[in-house]
């Protein structure tokens, strides 16, 4: 079972990841201003997860596969890490698909 995992970054802004059951980040957010505003984007995470039209692959400038989950509204909840095949990041979709909708309570 994933968890998301709220944390604070040095700039005061709040974060979350997803972790795999194994304990792996497989999806990072933007920063929040708020505790509260990283908790809705979570909320986001478990809807749009669900819809495999919101997420956005992508190549990176070094050649590295990876991906973005995008709201309703187009804008980007969370980013992958960078995989070395197009089938590590598919991999990874299904991943988020799968542990966003059995995550834990927040921590």
């Amino acid at each position: 079972m994933g968890k998301f995992v709220i944390s604070k970054r040095t700039n005061g802004e709040y974060q979350f990841n997803l972790k795999a059951d194994n304990g792996q980040v497989i999806l990072t957010s933007e920063g929040y201003s708020s505790k509260a505003g990283c908790e809705n984007g979570i909320s986001s995470v478990k809807t749009n997860s669900q819809d495999d039209s919101k997420f956005e692959r992508k190549t990176s400038s070094n050649g590295k596969p990876y991906f973005n989950l995008k709201a309703s509204n187009g804008q980007i909840i969370g980013t992958s890490e960078m995989y070395e095949s197009t089938s590590g990041r598919d991999n990874g979709i299904a991943s988020v698909k799968s542990n966003a909708a059995s995550t834990e309570d927040l921590s």
